[in-house]
């Protein structure tokens, strides 16, 4: 579902580049759309090993007082848990396993919590430590390797497995100080990363994903660090992001802002073929509209199915 988010907004980018060529530099078209690409397979893979956490964290009695059984879980990983250290230790290993279709993963994460914490708890927090975690596109072959940890924290408690009866609402924080990204031309940049997912149930998951770092009239910043070309950038969620079971997993609603020093683009999510705003559950295409602006002043706008 991450995938879906983050991929179109770089292939929308991407649409948005290839027309406005004649309209800007190709320099900054090019670095604006690998950026956009490394940003949006980062997100991607940031996220689908927290959801791997919350599939481990769940399913371990140790952690959070109940018990379903975890090896086999993650189709691509095997699971090896020690509940005796401190802190207690989850260690994923991924073997290169194609199940999704759309990639491959290796290498290592361990999910660190220390002794007497459940992830049940509010405020329980679980360090996450990638150790060459090495994710490639099938489609293309292009990989990144993501080094360093990030904290996730169950910020208000209570476990997914229990929202359809429970009801109300769970919140996870994930955030990190600098992962460090080894792109596949060898270069190798920091990034951070401060964005919170709020889990809820309406006729099936509801996920509710918003930045919660500031930088000066920037608000809502879920990434920021430097990117391959050594220059700065910032993701911004303007408007939360949200993905619906109910919809097939699919991506209804958020506005996305990608800052560059050169480029500013925003794309918006959830529209009809008018520009609008539509609701779920709908049938057939929703709509995504980018509006790009290049630091000359030029802009451009167009909308597409997804």
């Amino acid at each position: 579902m991450k995938k879906q988010i983050l991929y179109l907004l770089t292939v929308s980018l991407i649409i948005v580049f290839t027309a406005c060529k004649k309209n800007s530099t190709s320099n900054n078209n090019n670095e604006m759309a690998t950026h956009s690409d490394d940003q949006s397979q980062v997100t991607s893979e940031i996220d689908d090993v927290a959801n791997d956490a919350d599939v481990t964290l769940e399913s371990s009695a140790s952690f959070t007082g109940r018990y379903q059984g975890v090896q086999g879980v993650i189709c691509d990983a095997s699971v090896v848990m020690n509940t005796t250290s401190n802190p207690r230790t989850i260690t994923i290993t991924y073997d290169g396993t194609n199940c999704f279709g759309n990639r491959t993963r290796t290498g290592v994460v361990i999910i660190s919590m220390a002794q007497g914490v459940q992830w049940k708890n509010a405020g329980a927090a679980v360090t996450v430590t990638f150790q060459n975690l090495k994710i490639t596109r099938v489609s293309d072959n292009k990989s990144i390797t993501i080094n360093g940890s990030q904290t996730y924290t169950n910020v208000s408690g209570g476990l997914l497995v229990s929202l359809p009866a429970s009801g109300g609402s769970i919140t996870h924080a994930i955030t990190s100080d600098g992962l460090t990204i080894t792109f596949d031309n060898g270069s190798q940049r920091s990034w951070q990363v401060a964005k919170q997912r709020v889990f809820t149930y309406s006729s099936g998951l509801v996920i509710t994903t918003t930045g919660t770092h500031v930088d000066g009239n920037n608000t809502g910043i879920a990434e920021w660090g430097t990117n391959r070309f050594g220059n700065a950038f910032s993701t911004s969620f303007v408007e939360p992001l949200v993905v619906r079971q109910d919809c097939n997993f699919r991506l209804t609603s958020g506005q996305v802002k990608h800052i560059t020093p050169a480029v500013t683009a925003t794309a918006t999510f959830g529209l009809n073929a008018s520009g609008d705003p539509t609701t779920c559950p709908g049938t057939g295409h929703y709509y995504c509209k980018v509006v790009w602006n290049g630091s000359n002043g030029n802009s451009l706008t167009v909308i597409f199915p997804y």
